[in-house]
């Protein structure tokens, strides 16, 4: 899943080659994935686009009114002033730039193509949004204002911008494992599955750790490396083309999705823990004092 980085990076990239571009043509090619109807999908056409930004996981394409999207909306087709685009990736989806795409409208259901995005003239350059697999969970809105979107509505303060005290408040008011409280998105917003386990391993802190009974010097490691990690994260992908952001994800991982690979810190074998349709890892002596944690699928510690 994209998280805090990737997002910022793919919001980068779309106001490097995006802005001041005005969109040509908006394709749909999967309805589920268009999450509103007030203002219609064809409100974008004619705009420029002005900006684009995240809140927590969500990417924010902000299109500002010219004379012909005014004369759409003179038709009926939407207001005329200021429109976002937000998207949500969710588990499996992506954005991929183009610089040249078909004319011809995709075909519904086909393929892993959502929603794609013409800017300039029709089959110029552009994004697509696309999501691999069958859950289909990408979630596109076009929206006047983004607060009203529901998720982004009961975000949590964004991950980068909380000060070791607002964490600790955060810790405090909590009763919730660690690795849970992190991912939660009404309370931090922007760090999922694969960050979350960079940031407890570097933190040097048990996925199951109470957030309420964290010390002081717990809580202060527990912010310096969410600071850290998020921060090289966005350093490393910012300016990447779209298409290799992935792959840079991965590299820079030192125990997730790293299962039976040694720990780059200490050694020891990194070990996953799997419960519903996600795992996590974890290395035993930098964060569990030796002790391997049980897989949840067997509800209990390894005594």
């Amino acid at each position: 899943m994209p998280e805090l980085p990737e997002v910022e990076a793919l919001a980068d990239h779309l106001r490097t080659h995006a802005l001041a571009r005005p969109v040509a043509r908006v394709d749909l090619a999967s309805m589920t994935a268009l999450k509103t109807f007030d203002p219609p999908l064809q409100a974008l056409t004619g705009r420029l686009v002005t900006g684009a930004g995240r809140f927590g996981k969500f990417l924010d394409v902000q299109l500002e009114d010219t004379k012909r999207s005014r004369e759409h909306a003179d038709r009926g087709a939407g207001p005329s002033g200021p429109l976002h685009l937000v998207v949500h990736l969710s588990r499996a989806g992506w954005l991929r730039w183009h610089e040249q795409a078909s004319a011809t409208p995709p075909k519904p259901g086909k393929g892993p193509l959502e929603l794609r995005v013409h800017l300039d003239a029709v089959g110029g350059p552009g994004f697509d949004l696309t999501e691999a697999g069958t859950q289909k969970r990408l979630a596109v809105y076009v929206v006047e204002d983004p607060a009203t979107v529901p998720g982004i509505a009961s975000l949590g303060p964004d991950a980068l911008t909380l000060s070791r005290d607002q964490l600790a408040g955060l810790l405090r008011g909590a009763s919730a494992r660690l690795k849970t409280l992190l991912t939660d998105q009404r309370v931090l917003a922007g760090i999922g599955n694969a960050y979350s386990d960079e940031i407890l391993h570097v933190a040097r802190l048990s996925p199951f750790a109470l957030s309420g009974k964290l010390d002081d010097e717990a809580v202060d490691r527990l912010h310096a490396a969410m600071i850290s990690v998020l921060t090289d994260a966005v350093d490393r992908v910012v300016g990447q083309d779209a298409a290799r952001l992935k792959g840079e994800k991965r590299s820079g991982m030192r125990v997730h999705a790293r299962t039976g690979l040694p720990c780059p810190v200490c050694g020891d074998v990194v070990r996953e823990v799997s419960y519903a349709e996600r795992s996590f890892q974890y290395c035993a002596t930098c964060q569990t004092g030796g002790k391997p944690l049980a897989d949840r699928r067997l509800s209990r510690l390894v005594k």
